[in-house]
């Protein structure tokens, strides 16, 4: 019998909070990353389009298991939005598909926001990654194929005008999981009667990292000129925030070191004292300052989901 594969990389843990540049596409960002750390393991929370910038958070080794809990958080995006042209994209990487000399004035951009705050009924763009059928919406689009969108809910926290000349009006939007952006500036230029779609976007917050956490891609490519490995090594991963920060936004238990080592088996262990939580759907465990594990509360026992070793 062969002998399993021993994994290519270090094993370590944790979240960089890369602030992408433009053109350069989410999937190249993490082979990038991943490559520079020499990680086992490397994942995003959130795609962001090659033409939009800001923050990626890509997570290394087992911080890759609380990938979910970050894709479900608010995220904050500034962009522009160019009236006259609608395109197939959405934005200004697609054809132009429609057009109109119509301009809208900055007290009836104000006007349209309030009708897209709070829950709203978005179609996503042709070109997302929307599965129809099995198939990436976007692969249909690029195939010349016009397919149907379903709409779905999405919600919006916050929109605010940031300000607006004759032929573009800059917003930022605070928004909830699978909102398209795109989408809000077509449906801004279609409801507005004159044509719209993204010419800038940048997301400056994906909850719970904040915008100062972010790290230009360029910083951390000058460090390869460090010719140590080790001091490389050493530089880059002073860059990362620990896996259990992507999780502050869940309710803490800590547990003790014979707690701990059960959790590690994958055993439920039983929550004592007046003040012990009862139910809790998701709550992540630590031990000494240490993620053991994220997993929920029943009648008064923790039970493990994901384990971290």
């Amino acid at each position: 019998m062969s002998k399993p594969r021993k994994p290519k990389g270090r094993p370590i843990s944790g979240w960089l909070i890369l602030d992408k540049p433009v053109d350069f596409g989410s999937t190249e960002a993490v082979s990038k990353i991943k490559w520079l750390f020499n990680a086992q393991k490397a994942g995003h929370a959130g795609t962001l389009d090659p033409l939009a910038s800001g923050m990626l958070p890509i997570a290394l080794g087992d911080a890759t298991k609380t990938v979910p809990y970050v894709m479900d958080g608010r995220k904050i995006y500034e962009f522009a939005v160019t009236w006259g042209e609608e395109r197939s994209t959405d934005d200004l990487e697609g054809e132009v598909v429609a057009t109109s000399d119509s301009r809208p004035t900055e007290q009836a951009i104000r006007d349209l926001l309030p009708n897209y705050t709070g829950r709203i009924s978005q179609i996503p763009p042709q070109f997302s990654a929307i599965k129809i059928a099995g198939e990436r919406a976007y692969d249909l689009a690029r195939d010349g194929e016009t397919v149907e969108i379903p709409s779905r809910e999405v919600e919006i926290f916050r929109l605010t005008l940031l300000g607006a000349t004759t032929d573009k009006a800059h917003f930022e939007v605070e928004c909830g999981k699978g909102t398209y952006v795109r989408a809000l500036a077509r449906d801004f230029g279609r409801d507005l009667g004159c044509r719209g779609h993204v010419s800038d976007l940048r997301r400056t917050f994906v909850a719970p990292f904040a915008e100062d956490k972010m790290v230009p891609l360029a910083d951390l490519v000058a460090l390869e000129t460090i010719e140590d490995r080790d001091e490389r090594l050493a530089a880059l991963d002073a860059y990362l925030i620990d896996t259990a920060e992507a999780l502050s936004n869940l309710p803490h238990l800590p547990v003790t070191d014979d707690q701990a080592h059960r959790l590690k088996m994958g055993n439920p262990v039983i929550l004592r004292g007046r003040d012990a939580p009862v139910a809790e759907q998701d709550v992540y465990a630590t031990a000494r300052g240490k993620l053991i594990a994220i997993g929920e509360i029943e009648q008064g026992e923790f039970r493990p989901k994901r384990v971290f070793i």
